[in-house]
C-alpha cells in the first residue's frame, strides 16, 4: 500500500509539471493584460511599461516562466498584484469557506443521491425508476449558475427563508479560529453563528451538489443493475441467504466500486464549479476570488490558485483509490 502511494505521489511530479506549462501558457494568452486591467484603458504607455517593469512582464516569457517555476519549488507562489499580498495567505484565508460549501454540498449529492439509485436499481421498470431517471437526467442537463440564480430568487428573494448572500449575517459577533464558521461556532459554543453560517451554505451548497447528485443517481442505479444479476448473488439467492445479508454485504458493497470513483471525481470538480456558485451568492470561496482574478488579470493569483486546486485533485483522487482496498479486498490482494 505505501510503495502504491509513493508511486502515486511521484507520478504528480510529471502530471504538475505538463499542468504549470499548460497553465503559464493559458494565463498569457488571455487578451489584454494586468497593467491595463490595473490602471484601465486610457493608461499612458509609460505607466503601463512600470508595471509591466515592476512585475516582470516585460521579460522574454520562457524566463518568466523559469522565474515562477523556481519559486514555486521554494514554496514561493507570488503575490496577488490587485490586493499585494501573498498569494497563499489569500488561499488559504478562502480555503474554509469552499471547503464548508463543498462538503455540505457533497453530504447533500451522496446522502440523496445513493439511496435514490439503489431505491431506483430496485424498482427497476416501475414509474419509480422512470422518475428517478428523469430527475436525474433534469440535474446534469440545467447549468449550475441558473439553478443558483432560481433558488435564490424563490427561497432568499420572494420567500425570505434563507439569506442570499455571504457567510454570516453582519450582526452575527463571531469568534473565528480555524476560519471554518460552524465548527468555530461548535467549538467555541456560540451556536447561533454556526447555525447563521449553516444557513447561508444550503442555498449554494444545493446549487452546487445538483450535479453531482443526478450523477451518483445514476451510476449508482446502473451498479446496481449490474450486480443484482451477478452469478454471485443469484447463486446466494438459491441457497436462501437472508435479504439484508445478500443486499448489504454482496450487492450494494460490490455496487459502490465505481460509486466512489464517481464521487472523489465530484468531490474534484465542486471545488472548480465553486466559480460559478460563489460569484452568484457572493460567497466569498476560492472560486469568487479566482472569477474576480480572470477579470483583473491577476496572473500570480490565477496560476497560484490553480496550482493549488490540481494539487488537492491529486490528492482526492489518492484518496479514492486507497479507499478501494478497504472496500474490496480483491484490491487489496493485487
Amino acid at each position: 500500500m505505501l510503495r502504491t502511494i509513493g508511486k502515486r505521489l511521484l507520478l504528480l511530479i510529471p502530471t504538475l509539471f505538463g499542468l504549470s506549462v499548460l497553465l503559464f501558457a493559458w494565463v498569457r494568452a488571455l487578451p489584454g493584460g494586468p497593467a491595463i486591467a490595473l490602471l484601465g484603458e486610457k493608461a499612458t504607455p509609460e505607466a503601463i511599461a512600470e508595471v509591466n517593469e515592476l512585475y516582470g512582464f516585460n521579460r522574454p516569457l520562457y524566463e518568466q516562466y523559469f522565474v515562477w517555476v523556481g519559486r514555486l519549488l521554494q514554496g514561493d507562489f507570488g503575490s496577488s498584484i490587485v490586493t499585494g499580498r501573498p498569494v497563499t495567505e489569500e488561499f488559504f484565508r478562502r480555503f474554509p469557506a469552499t471547503i464548508e460549501l463543498s462538503v455540505l454540498a457533497l453530504i447533500f449529492a451522496i446522502g440523496v443521491g445513493v439511496p435514490l439509485g439503489y431505491w431506483a436499481a430496485r424498482r427497476h421498470g416501475k414509474w419509480t425508476d422512470h422518475t428517478a431517471v428523469v430527475f436525474s437526467l433534469i440535474g446534469i442537463t440545467i447549468p449550475v449558475f441558473f439553478l443558483a440564480f432560481i433558488l435564490k430568487y424563490i427561497f432568499a428573494v420572494q420567500l425570505g427563508w434563507l439569506p442570499s448572500d455571504g457567510r454570516q449575517s453582519a450582526r452575527i459577533d463571531a469568534t473565528h479560529v480555524t476560519g471554518f464558521y460552524v465548527w468555530d461556532g461548535i467549538i467555541t459554543g456560540e451556536f447561533d453563528a454556526a447555525w447563521n453560517a449553516v444557513t447561508h451554505l444550503i442555498l449554494p451548497a444545493l446549487a452546487l451538489g445538483t450535479i453531482p447528485l443526478a450523477i451518483i443517481v445514476r451510476i449508482t442505479r446502473a451498479s446496481v443493475l449490474e450486480v443484482q444479476n451477478a452469478d454471485y448473488v443469484r447463486t446466494g439467492r438459491a441457497k436462501g441467504l437472508a435479504v439484508p445479508t445478500l443486499r448489504n454485504r454482496f450487492i450494494l458493497r460490490n455496487a459502490m466500486l465505481p460509486v466512489i470513483t464517481i464521487i472523489g471525481l465530484q468531490t474534484g470538480l465542486l471545488i472548480s464549479g465553486a466559480v460559478l456558485t460563489e460569484t452568484v451568492f457572493a460567497f466569498p470561496g476560492i472560486g469568487s476570488f479566482l472569477a474576480r482574478s480572470i477579470f483583473s488579470r491577476d496572473f500570480p493569483v490565477l496560476q497560484g490558485f490553480i496550482i493549488f486546486i490540481a494539487i488537492a485533485y491529486a490528492l482526492i483522487n489518492l484518496a479514492v483509490d486507497v479507499s478501494y482496498s478497504l472496500i474490496d479486498p480483491r484490491v487489496r490482494v493485487q
